[in-house]
């Protein structure tokens, strides 16, 4: 077995290892095709990663135009500790408002975990108004667990 696949996570630890991160780092395309990237709070819905962004974004411009985005989640400091999961695919918008504002809940409670959902709504509710959400069509999955090498 090659070292590459030594340390390839399942798709039940990579669904795990998402699960376990709030933030990932979102690349998006520019109208040059200077990469844009940023870091975004997520949340999975259905294994799915989904995010939310203010509609007048550069992100949410770039996406527009191109939806195809590359999504990282990585951990660890020293070389053989590091994990991470890299995603490439497409940001197809939520386009009811019932669904937009889910979005903005998962997110909103993984952010804050333990505060009662009444508190966040009102947040959510308004943030909502000038907000759209995606979510990541994946079109292939990049995984590595150096802890493997071991």
């Amino acid at each position: 077995m090659n070292q590459r696949a030594r340390i390839a996570m399942s798709d039940d630890e990579v669904t795990a290892f998402l699960e376990g991160a709030r933030k990932l780092q979102l690349a998006t395309i520019n109208p040059d095709g200077t990469p844009h990237l940023v870091t975004m709070f997520h949340a999975l819905d259905e294994g799915q990663v989904v995010f939310w962004t203010y509609e007048k974004s550069q992100k949410a411009r770039n996406l527009a135009r191109d939806p195809r985005v590359s999504c990282l989640v990585e951990t660890g400091d020293e070389y053989a500790e590091l994990r991470g999961v890299l995603l490439y695919g497409r940001a197809v918008p939520v386009e009811e408002r019932d669904r937009v504002l889910g979005v903005g809940m998962m997110i909103a409670r993984r952010m804050t975990p333990g505060v009662p959902d009444e508190l966040l709504l009102p947040y959510v509710e308004k943030t909502g108004r000038k907000r759209l959400a995606y979510v990541v069509e994946r079109a292939k999955v990049v995984s590595w667990d150096h802890r493997r090498l071991k």
